[in-house]
């Protein structure tokens, strides 16, 4: 194994080919939702005047999430799937970041909740220059089409009140469809730890002290079933680690 330092650049043997845009998808036992939305969102990059590729981090999942990529073939947008044995969605997203060449990254979750046509009002925000550029379901504008059940969306509420503490001016920092500065959130992760599902806000939290800016994109969102959070085993140590991200102000 290659030591390698935690605030060195990796060797390239270890990073993909630049791009313009990296969209990585995080998957824990996927087996079922992740197919159509790569096919889905390989459609639309092909369309697009941005060399992208799709990115699938592997988080130990133990059904058939890699047996179904397989039937993928050529295309004019990569899809890489690469490892990651360190258990949670943070630890997964960071993987795909570290790893990432491109001018942009974001990341986007397994179950295609987000339109992926989105994308076209972010690169245009990313190419004006601003840092970060997030889906929102809270913003003036967006449109819940299937919400979440009421207890997850009670849990929501408290989470939102909480993450306010660090960003106040970010209406919806769970939306699972993120962009970034590809140097930007290369240099952010580095001081990043969060592994489980509040990784957002630390990362969120660490662009603002970069002097960098968020930009929210009002979006038409549906829930989709099948999400691996769990109230009872996540909620708690989601707020946990809320309260360690703002004491680290």
């Amino acid at each position: 194994m290659v030591a390698v330092r935690a605030h060195a650049p990796l060797p390239r043997w270890l990073t993909r080919p630049a791009v313009d845009l990296e969209l990585i998808i995080p998957a824990f036992n996927e087996q079922r939702r992740l197919p159509s939305t790569i096919a889905a969102t390989r459609e639309y990059l092909a369309a697009r005047p941005w060399s992208s590729a799709v990115v699938v981090v592997d988080n130990n999942s133990v059904d058939g999430t890699l047996d179904a990529l397989g039937r993928f073939g050529d295309s004019p947008v990569g899809l890489h799937v690469i490892g990651c044995s360190h258990q949670g969605k943070g630890a997964a997203v960071r993987r795909g970041i570290v790893t990432s060449s491109a001018r942009y990254i974001g990341f986007a979750d397994a179950d295609n909740a987000t339109p992926i046509e989105t994308l076209d009002r972010v690169m245009e925000l990313l190419r004006a220059g601003h840092g970060a550029v997030i889906a929102s379901r809270h913003a003036p504008g967006a449109h819940l089409e299937i919400e979440q059940s009421v207890l997850r969306r009670g849990g929501g509420l408290l989470f939102r009140t909480l993450a306010h503490r660090t960003l106040p001016g970010i209406a919806d920092t769970q939306c699972g469809f993120k962009f970034f500065s590809g140097p930007l959130i290369r240099e952010v992760v580095r001081d990043c730890h969060i592994d489980g599902f509040a990784f957002d806000v630390e990362m969120l939290a660490h662009v603002v002290r970069a002097g960098r800016d968020i930009v929210e994109v009002p979006v038409d969102w549906s829930d989709v079933p099948g999400s691996t959070f769990s109230a009872r085993r996540d909620g708690l140590r989601s707020m946990a680690d809320l309260l360690r991200i703002s004491l680290a102000r």
